[in-house]
């Protein structure tokens, strides 16, 4: 179908299941109406694909974040189609939609017993118990309750991907307070703490964890590490670049606010506020189609995936999953080979990666009320956001990660839903999306009519 009522119509292609046809609507409305360029959509429920979309472009041209430019590639030699468009495999850049995979990899140690989420961080990172942190838990980690939201000096982009810069500023500073008894949320230093102490605990990085515990198994497209090379550029993947896209004011019967609080825009505004402090821990901020970005695949926002590799992720958290269509990229960037260079389904589909404590563990709520650093209230459960008004998900019991710029990922437990979102066009978004939104109003239509 295309997209209603668009100057240029968008070509939306895919499938949903019977019953979830106003989820396809929302869709290509977003392309119509809310300033959509390029994205994917996809939602499991009990394991098995209901909505699998995809549409628009994907800013191929380097450079794009900066420019929104949305540049056109010329015609594929293989397939003979516009190489700029959006395809079935296309990935994209998740920024803080990574975090929510990157806790799993926490979870799941601990639900091997091989990470206690109670332990001081310093039972497996010694350094960092410099400046008072003795005291700081694994679960203060997750939970954006440990104090260090930002650096006391921001890292250039060449020392936030060296892998020795960030958790080395973080191991040596002093908590900006008592952890444990308030929470802020660590836009860039999550990545490196949670990092870190992946590497310290098991020997391997978080990026080769994922890629060898995880995704391998799953058979998904979903990375922490993209390696480029001059021969094959950003690992094989077929990747849309982020672009910066204005935001549609909504229209005044939408019952949107307009424009954030005036305390929100102070915060951003003001080159002192912990706000600005925590989103530019790196300076200047980095361009995240770099390919040196890609290959650092920083926990905290680096992560790349497919739209229907995400959902399955979220859909393996809750229940067995069916095995992906088409097959997915089995093999980790991390093995030195390109990510593409091998696809089948292998041992793709599976069973259910948390168990029911660590189900719970991960979605009860550790942190809640005024966020010091995003201003507005925020709840977090270990590592994932939790449903609330900052961060609206399906239902009360849904937990998950948005992306800043506009994707969305979460597992709904109680109907067996999980749904991901993944876009190249970034509006002025950090927790809370219009797109997004208008799919999951659609989806949970859909749901309460099919019954929970």
């Amino acid at each position: 179908m295309k997209a209603r009522s668009a100057e240029n119509p968008v070509d939306v292609h895919g499938t949903v299941a019977d019953g979830y046809e106003p989820v396809r609507e929302a869709f290509a409305a977003n392309f119509a109406d809310r300033g959509e360029t390029g994205a994917a959509l996809t939602v499991h429920r009990a394991g098995r694909i209901v909505v699998d979309l995809w549409g628009g472009r994907k800013n191929t041209g380097r450079g794009a974040a900066e420019g929104g430019r949305h540049a056109r590639s010329g015609q594929d030699a293989k397939s003979g189609k516009d190489a700029g468009l959006w395809q079935e495999q296309t990935a994209a850049v998740l920024r803080s939609a990574s975090k929510g995979p990157a806790a799993a990899v926490l979870h799941l140690l601990h639900q091997r017993g091989q990470l206690d989420l109670d332990a001081p961080v310093a039972t497996y990172w010694p350094e960092f118990k410099a400046n008072g942190k003795e005291r700081v838990l694994v679960r203060h980690l997750l939970a954006h309750r440990a104090g260090l939201p930002a650096l006391t000096e921001p890292l250039t982009p060449a020392q936030a991907v060296d892998g020795v810069s960030g958790p080395s500023a973080l191991a040596a500073q002093a908590p900006l307070w008592e952890p444990g008894t308030d929470h802020g949320y660590h836009a860039h230093t999550y990545g490196w703490l949670v990092g870190e102490l992946v590497r310290r605990a098991t020997g391997r990085g978080l990026g080769r964890w994922f890629a060898e515990e995880v995704a391998r198994p799953l058979g998904l497209s979903l990375w922490f590490g993209l390696p480029a090379t001059p021969e094959v550029p950003d690992g094989g993947v077929d990747l849309a670049r982020l672009t910066e896209v204005p935001t549609p004011e909504p229209p005044p019967a939408s019952g949107l606010r307009v424009r954030p609080k005036r305390s929100v825009t102070q915060a951003y505004s003001d080159p002192a506020s912990l706000t600005r402090r925590a989103f530019d821990a790196v300076a200047p901020r980095p361009d995240m189609n770099d390919p040196a970005w890609l290959a650092a695949g920083l926990p905290g926002g680096g992560g790349v995936a497919t739209a229907r590799s995400l959902s399955c992720f979220y859909a393996a958290l809750i229940g067995p999953v069916e095995p992906l269509p088409g097959g997915a990229a089995t093999e980790s960037p991390h093995a030195g080979r390109p990510p593409n260079a091998r696809r089948g389904r292998g041992n793709a589909g599976g069973g259910r990666l948390f168990t029911p404590a660590t189900l719970t563990q991960a979605r009860s709520q550790e942190s809640g009320g005024p966020d010091r650093v995003l201003v507005v209230g925020s709840r977090f459960g270990l590592g994932f956001m939790l449903h609330g008004p900052g961060a609206p998900m399906l239902a009360k019991g849904s937990f998950g990660h948005p992306g800043s710029g506009g994707s969305l990922a979460f597992a709904d437990p109680e109907s067996g839903t999980a749904f991901a979102y993944v876009t190249a066009a970034m509006q002025r978004s950090v927790t809370s999306d219009p797109r997004a939104h208008a799919l999951v109003r659609a989806l949970r239509t859909c749901v309460s009519a099919s019954g929970r």
